[in-house]
């Protein structure tokens, strides 16, 4: 099945309408940029920063680390960690080992962590001291041998790094003393030693790089597998995408988290391969990033909705001068129309909303940053060698041109399949398209719309929530007999979790316990902010909670 691809004919004449890469693995971008750019600036922390060279030097140290340690070609090595430099070394570093990168959300709770950790297989992980104990109590239960432990603190610059401890301590409590053994390893030596690098050989459209776990409407958790391939493939055609941006000249701003696929791509990935400068901020706080964003000069922004609409709503926004951003790419989440034009107007550069999944790697469509218009509404256009179609949902016929339907992508950035999930693989992998659950439609020019989504999924701040999850968390509680969780409208992060609560007779829980308890088995951004309480839920003849129908009469009271 072949389309007309009448988007093309939009592209302006920087763009080329095919992808062109050449097949270096993820290691090999880093090399490149360490031979070509010895003293260019790779990363810059709190203040600290760190050359190109520096940093391959120490992705070769931690590479040959976990050799040593017995880790092979094809081991999983998980990688805990917010936006520091520990997070970019590792994950080269695994790579350069011949290892997969199983990148897990630092803000997950042990039940999460087990989960993936068991799934995948992992044999190590890197994590943060104030997180080895979640990782330790869940050990037992996984195939993990080793834990590296590292400290923000551990890359901060004088006096940062001595006064950290102590603004730690008050904050979230001493970090817990990590025991020395043969599991347990500390980040700060693993680079002092001096153990030889093993070559190993890594094809670049075969090997697996990245285990990027993502949910379904199952509940549980699939492990994406994305090869070296499909992130260089994706990486490029973003950088056709921003033509006008410079190799070796842009500061790129690191907020979107890196363990999340769309920071992987924009900035752990793009960075490497065009020799952009970093900014790590390991947590989004408005000020601080207002801060930033004038002190460095930052001129590339990627980011999520809630982080745009943050900035622009902050009340001393006009104090600071942000006029260095060129361009920023939205996504994760629809981007509203007025936090574009607060943003450009404030900038002086161009925001545009794009659309991916966790299996293309992630990015399928943007608009165009410059030199055409950008439709409002619209997710875009195709990146370049990627294809996209409306299929039937009753049929699974290719429709035409303002016909809705399901969205089916074909391209070199669409996963492999599922980690050993062959029965998901096949639901959505069909005669080279994957299908993406979401449904869309394609206007007279090739702009795509997406109309809704065909999975329950709910987008708050970015982050993908699976409701059947939390409603298998609501369903352990003693007190609870039928539980049923929906998105609603947010206007901050777009959408929040609502969860309504049927209690078994003659049990009481109040709200307040009831939030407390989801937040020791969730990470915070999965527990519902509101609950009602209610004496039967909305079913089916067959039995089946109308989840639809929740959502609308929550979303016809916000009205």
């Amino acid at each position: 099945m072949e389309t007309e691809k009448r988007w093309l004919k939009l592209y302006p004449d920087q763009i080329a309408k095919n992808v062109y890469y050449r097949a270096d693995t993820l290691p090999q971008l880093l090399e490149n940029a360490a031979k070509e750019y010895a003293k260019h600036k790779a990363i810059h922390f709190m203040g600290k920063e760190m050359t190109f060279k520096t940093l391959y030097k120490k992705t070769l140290k931690l590479a040959a680390y976990l050799q040593n340690l017995g880790i092979e070609k094809g081991d999983r090595v998980a990688v805990m960690l917010p936006n520091i430099p520990q997070t970019v070394i590792s994950f080269y570093a695994i790579l350069q080992a011949g290892a997969i990168v199983v990148p897990v959300n630092p803000l997950y709770q042990e039940r999460e962590i087990e989960f993936i950790l068991k799934d995948s297989g992992a044999k190590a992980v890197i994590t943060l001291d104030m997180l080895y104990n979640r990782v330790e109590k869940v050990k037992e239960q996984t195939d993990l041998e080793h834990i590296i432990v590292t400290s923000i603190k551990d890359y901060l610059p004088f006096p940062k790094n001595i006064v950290y401890p102590f603004v730690q301590a008050k904050k979230q409590g001493k970090p817990p003393i990590i025991p020395s053994s043969k599991s347990t390893h500390l980040f700060t030596q693993t680079i002092k030693k001096n153990y030889k690098l093993k070559e190993v050989s890594i094809s670049f459209e075969k090997d697996i790089a990245i285990l990027q776990y993502t949910g379904g409407t199952t509940g549980f958790p699939k492990g994406v597998i994305l090869t070296h391939q499909n992130l260089v493939s994706n990486t490029s055609m973003c950088r056709q995408w921003l033509y006008k941006m410079e190799k070796g000249k842009e500061i790129m701003l690191a907020v979107m988290p890196l363990f999340h696929v769309y920071g992987l791509m924009t900035v752990l990935v793009l960075s490497v391969m065009e020799v952009y400068k970093m900014i790590l901020v390991p947590r989004f706080d408005a000020t601080d990033l207002l801060k930033t964003i004038q002190k460095q000069k930052a001129t590339i922004f990627p980011g999520a909705p809630t982080i745009y609409i943050g900035l622009m709503n902050h009340p001393d926004i006009k104090k600071y001068d942000l006029s260095s951003i060129k361009g920023a790419i939205s996504g994760s989440a629809p981007l509203p129309v007025e936090v574009i034009e607060k943003f450009e107007q404030k900038t002086g550069g161009k925001i545009v909303e794009g659309y991916g999944l966790t299996e293309t790697s992630p990015v399928t469509h943007v608009n165009f940053l410059w030199d055409n218009e950008i439709v409002k509404g619209s997710i875009g256009v195709p990146w370049p060698g990627t294809d996209a179609a409306i299929f039937s949902i009753e049929t699974g016929e290719m429709l035409p041109v303002g016909e809705v339907g399901e969205l089916g992508i074909k391209g070199p950035q669409v996963m492999k399949g599922y980690w050993n999930n062959e029965e998901e693989t096949e639901k959505v992998l069909k005669d080279g398209w994957l299908l993406t659950g979401d449904i869309a439609y394609m206007d007279e020019k090739g702009y795509f719309y997406i109309v809704d989504r065909k999975k329950d999924i709910i987008i708050a701040s970015g982050f993908n929530i699976y409701p059947r999850e939390i409603e298998e968390v609501l369903y352990e509680h003693p007190a609870i007999m039928e539980a049923s969780v929906v998105g609603i409208k947010d206007p901050y992060r777009g959408e929040t979790v609502k969860a309504f609560v049927v209690l078994q007779e003659g049990m009481t829980v109040t709200e307040e316990e009831l939030n407390k308890y989801m937040r020791s088995k969730l990470a915070s951004f999965k527990v519902p902010r509101i609950y009602e309480f209610r004496k039967e839920l909305p079913k089916t003849a067959i039995g089946k909670i109308l989840r639809r129908q929740l959502k609308e009469e929550s979303e016809e009271i916000n009205e």
